[in-house]
């Protein structure tokens, strides 16, 4: 196994390679915590990242993948590994169908639409995600996901570059195949055509409702909604907006957010932990997380 602290074997290897020592997780994620890692790199093209994973691979180098630094828990201390990134951001339309790179974000994803007429993706207005970090947790709303956009994804898995179908995603609520190793690149996402009035009127909408979130460091919502029921209305009902652990609160705005102030990871998944437990014990639901833990 190589020693990821000694870069000489990666920059050697892939000398075009972008890459940041010491990388801080607290300083890439919406939470604002967590400790540091060995090495990040960016990524720009779908060969590259294959390349560099079957290495990855090979040579038993452990690493994690990281868009935006929404809905993710880092884990405090130092990470001997890698911190993939991937800077493919580019947007191309043909009709309703639009390829966005895995790097694109949200953000730039619903103004292309909305400058081409193409509608379909404003649940996504406002969402702090990148399309291949959407796509691995099938961001959205209850009024849409990737899922409900998404063709095919191109991805990587096992160091090869091939396309999934929509229905081998294997999309759930906040899940997907793509939380068990694969990598996306790339995908081909089907709008619809649709008036500016339309779009304009669907995007305020969408931000306006997102405007009554908590303010502050947050993963987003920490739990995914049980069936029938909500995870913030459940956390509520059993008085636990408030509590705290350290510097990690639930928030006194809505109840499945959990609020860093000076946070350590420690604290946030202490808190998880204890909100998990309360619910379980006094309603009887065991309640299923929508963050992912990383590395």
């Amino acid at each position: 196994m190589k020693e990821v602290g000694d870069l000489e074997f990666l920059l050697g290897k892939f000398p075009r390679l972008e890459w940041e020592r010491d990388f801080s997780f607290a300083r890439h994620t919406t939470i604002g915590c967590g400790g540091r890692a060995a090495l990040a790199v960016t990524l720009r093209s779908a060969v590259s990242a294959a390349e560099l994973l079957r290495y990855l691979d090979r040579e038993s180098v452990p690493y994690c993948f990281l868009g935006a630094g929404a809905n993710v828990l880092p884990a405090d201390g130092y990470f001997e590994g890698v911190v993939v990134r991937f800077g493919m951001n580019g947007l191309l339309r043909e009709g309703e169908r639009v390829f966005a790179g895995a790097g694109a974000t949200g953000g730039s994803l619903c103004r292309s639409a909305r400058a081409n007429g193409v509608g379909g993706f404003e649940p996504f207005t406002g969402i702090p995600m990148t399309v291949g970090g959407g796509i691995t947790m099938n961001a959205g709303v209850r009024e849409g996901h990737f899922s409900d956009v998404t063709e095919c994804v191109i991805g990587i898995e096992k160091g090869k570059i091939r396309s999934f179908s929509a229905k081998e995603c294997a999309f759930g609520e906040k899940t997907s195949l793509f939380q068990r190793g694969v990598a996306v690149v790339g995908a081909y996402l089907r709008g619809r055509r649709a008036s500016p009035a339309e779009i304009a009127d669907r995007t305020a909408y969408f931000r306006e409702k997102r405007a009554h979130l908590p303010k502050g460091r947050s993963m987003g919502c920490v739990f995914v909604n049980p069936e029938g029921d909500s995870a913030g209305r459940l956390i509520e009902a059993c008085g636990l907006k408030g509590r705290s652990v350290g510097g990690a609160r639930v928030s006194g705005t809505h109840a499945n957010f959990i609020v860093g102030e000076g946070a350590s990871s420690a604290d946030v998944a202490w808190l998880i932990e204890l909100v998990r437990a309360e619910v379980l014990a006094k309603t009887g639901i065991l309640l299923r997380e929508e963050i992912r833990r990383i590395p």
